[in-house]
C-alpha cells in the first residue's frame, strides 16, 4: 500500500522557493502531479530573482510512479505516463536554476525526477538513489532512457539503468549522479546556499537556454500515447 503523505507544499527563503513533494513514499498519484504543478504555476508567476529547491521530509524523496493507482486504472495508463513525462519536461526546462535536496530514498521515476533539476545534494549517510526498472520488469519509456541518458555519463547510465545498482550517497558522488553531499540536518539548507546565488539568473534566457540543450529529450518525453511495457 502507497504510505500516506501530506500534499505538496511551498515555502520560501528569500529568492529561493522551497517545494516540500511530502512526507511519505511521494509517489506520483495524479492528484500529486495537480497539487505539484500548481505549486510550480506559483514559482512561475512570481516576479523579481528566484531559485528553486525540491526537497521532501522522512524516509523518502520519492519512490516513483503510484503503481497501487496505476494497476487500477489500466486504462488511463497512457495519458498517466504523459502526465508524469510532462513534469519531468517541465521541470528540465524550468526558467530559474533548479536543486533537488534527497534526503531519502529516491528510487525510480522518483529518480529521474530528481535529474530534471540542474543540481542535486544527497544525504550522505543513508538513503539510495535507484532506478529499479530492471527488477521490476518495466522498461524505461523512450522518453525517460533519452533524460537519464542526458543527465548521466553513459557509464554510469548504463550501469544503473541495466543493473539497477543502488547508490549511496558516496557512490552517487562518485558517479555524478549528485553534485554534492551533506547530513541529514544540513542537506536542505544547503541546498538552498547552492540555489540562492543563481537567482538573478531567472528569467527566459534561461529557459530558452534548456529548451535548445534537451531539445531531443524534450521531444521524446513529449510524444504522446506512451506505454508501459
Amino acid at each position: 500500500m502507497t504510505t500516506p503523505q501530506n500534499s505538496p507544499a511551498l515555502d520560501r527563503d528569500g529568492e529561493v522557493f522551497v517545494l516540500d513533494i511530502g512526507d511519505g513514499e511521494n509517489r506520483f498519484h495524479p492528484d500529486w502531479l495537480a497539487a505539484v504543478n500548481a505549486l510550480l504555476d506559483e514559482v512561475e508567476q512570481a516576479e523579481g530573482p528566484k531559485a528553486l529547491v525540491t526537497a521532501a521530509t522522512g524516509k523518502f524523496f520519492s519512490n516513483g510512479l503510484d503503481l497501487d493507482w496505476l494497476f487500477a486504472h489500466a486504462d488511463q495508463a497512457g495519458s498517466y505516463v504523459e502526465t508524469v513525462q510532462a513534469l519531468f519536461a517541465r521541470v528540465l526546462t524550468l526558467p530559474f536554476v533548479t536543486v533537488a535536496a534527497l534526503q531519502g530514498h529516491t528510487f525510480a521515476a522518483g529518480a529521474m525526477l530528481s535529474l530534471t533539476h540542474d543540481q542535486r545534494i544527497m544525504r550522505a549517510d543513508r538513503g539510495f538513489w535507484c532506478l529499479p526498472e530492471a527488477e521490476i520488469n518495466i522498461p524505461f519509456t523512450h522518453g525517460m532512457s533519452a533524460l537519464i541518458q542526458s543527465r548521466l555519463s553513459p557509464r554510469t547510465a548504463h550501469t544503473a539503468m541495466v543493473t539497477a545498482h543502488r547508490y549511496g550517497g558516496g557512490d552517487a558522488l562518485t558517479a555524478g549522479i549528485v553534485d554534492a553531499t551533506a547530513d541529514e540536518a544540513g542537506l536542505r539548507t544547503a541546498a538552498i546556499e547552492l540555489a540562492r546565488p543563481h537567482a538573478a539568473k531567472a528569467g527566459p534566457t534561461v529557459g530558452t537556454i534548456k529548451e535548445r540543450m534537451y531539445a531531443p529529450v524534450l521531444e521524446a518525453l513529449r510524444e504522446k500515447d506512451v506505454a508501459l511495457g
